[in-house]
């Protein structure tokens, strides 16, 4: 079964009100301020990043700012709504490519899409900060578990039709803990000193493997 490409990326709602721009030239300048958060955000920590710090590194005033944030949280939710769309349009094209050819050929590839996502984390500024945030945050909590979820439901669209024996619930349920390992694994790439970067994705996406190969064999 293919995963259509136009299926929009699901956006977790803002909570904290922030202003979607519609012209280019304001799409740009919001987009500009979130890289130099992003950066900053990996120099001096969620507890020390502040409006007026973004806005002197970006060249800016507090209130060109305000026009698209309402404060340093709402500056963070966007980045992480931004990072998690970039990751989750790779998890979509991956099923796109890959659920034609069956089960075998989307645990194959377990690998490939783990590191595409952690290139699309590094090449974000301040990429592995961000997912840190949306994991500390309580007022970040929800733009992760929104993504979580909506990736869970694209995994579980594509894997159920090849899996009929499986139950969608048991199915969902333990996609959903593989996301959560998924992610966890693309955050430890950048503390982990003792494992090397290439070991990590060979024996992450084996576990990952075992999982899927559990649910054919028990069908449970």
């Amino acid at each position: 079964m293919a995963i259509a490409k136009t299926r929009p990326v699901k956006k977790a709602k803002s909570r904290l009100g922030q202003i979607a721009p519609q012209q280019e030239r304001a799409v740009q300048t919001r987009d500009h301020l979130l890289d130099v958060a992003g950066e900053l955000l990996g120099e001096v920590g969620i507890e020390n990043i502040s409006t007026n710090m973004i806005c002197a590194r970006a060249g800016m005033t507090p209130p060109a700012l305000y026009r698209y944030f309402k404060d340093k949280h709402a500056v963070l939710e966007t980045l992480g709504q931004r990072l998690m769309d970039r990751q989750n349009e790779a998890l979509l094209s991956w099923l796109e490519r890959h659920t034609p050819d069956g089960i075998d050929a989307l645990t194959t590839h377990l690998e490939d899409l783990m590191r595409e996502t952690a290139r699309i984390t590094r090449a974000e500024p301040g990429g592995v900060w961000i997912e840190r945030a949306l994991r500390a945050s309580p007022k970040l909590a929800h733009v992760r578990v929104a993504s979580h979820q909506f990736v869970t439901d694209r995994i579980t669209d594509a894997f159920a039709p090849l899996l009929p024996g499986v139950p969608r619930k048991a199915l969902w349920r333990r996609v959903r803990l593989t996301v959560e390992f998924g992610y966890a694994v693309d955050e430890m790439l950048d503390e982990e000193d003792r494992i090397s970067r290439n070991d990590i994705f060979r024996d992450a996406s084996r576990i990952l493997n075992l999982a899927v190969l559990d649910l054919q064999r028990s069908e449970v």
